[in-house]
């Protein structure tokens, strides 16, 4: 079997920026070999609002989802989305100080389907272990 190389980010929400405190909230994932991209987002609102109680949970859903959409591009992806998928990958993970910000980038490799790949980075990245190492399934937001 053949190995692909890809890169992936963790996606980060920093409710309040000044404190620099974050929750990994998606990973994003470029496997330019098989020509894919995506992303898969899970939001925890308690981890959230354990680092800012105010936050507006349903206004970072939705640019959460923008990500998605521009990782899926075509229509409704703004201008990022119609950009080829690498391009869309280093747009989003380009350096910010916003509510929203990617960790570096990561190398690595995969032998199979790069969607597999980026379930496996979610549940490693970002989903809590439940007892026994398994990811807790009843909090993921599947992203649509």
């Amino acid at each position: 079997m053949h190995a692909h190389l890809y890169d992936y980010a963790v996606v980060r929400a920093v409710p309040r920026v000044e404190r620099e405190e974050f929750v990994n909230v998606g990973v994003l994932l470029s496997c330019p070999g098989l020509g894919y991209l995506g992303a898969e987002i899970a939001v925890d609102p308690q981890r959230l609002r354990a680092l800012d109680p105010g936050l507006d949970v349903d206004a970072l859903r939705r640019h959460l989802d923008a990500i998605v959409a521009v990782c899926r591009g075509g229509p409704g992806s703004g201008p990022i989305g119609r950009l080829a998928p690498r391009a869309r990958f280093h747009a989003l993970t380009a350096t910010r100080s916003a509510v929203i910000q990617m960790s570096p980038v990561h190398t690595g490799q995969c032998t199979g389907d790069p969607a597999e790949t980026l379930r496996h980075l979610m549940q490693r990245m970002v989903l809590p272990p439940a007892p026994g190492g398994a990811a807790e399934p009843d909090w993921p937001r599947p992203a649509r």
